[in-house]
């Protein structure tokens, strides 16, 4: 089954505990899954990122590839 939707800032912040401005330090240092854009004033996240996100945090590297 594929995790690909795409889930908004208020469940990425309620699945992960962190706080919004901790999950955008993340992004930056590549160490949470980055946003993608689904709209021109829209981001939200790939579900099955967030999910390798929470399986592994310490581990988690952002993968430019992706």
């Amino acid at each position: 089954m594929s995790n690909d939707r795409i889930i908004r800032m208020k469940t990425v912040l309620a699945r992960t505990g962190l706080s919004r401005s901790t999950l955008y330090r993340k992004i930056a240092d590549g160490t949470f899954p980055a946003q993608v854009r689904i709209s021109v004033h829209g981001t939200g996240w790939r579900e099955s990122s967030v999910d390798r996100w929470i399986a592994d945090p310490v581990a988690y590297r952002e993968d430019r590839a992706e």
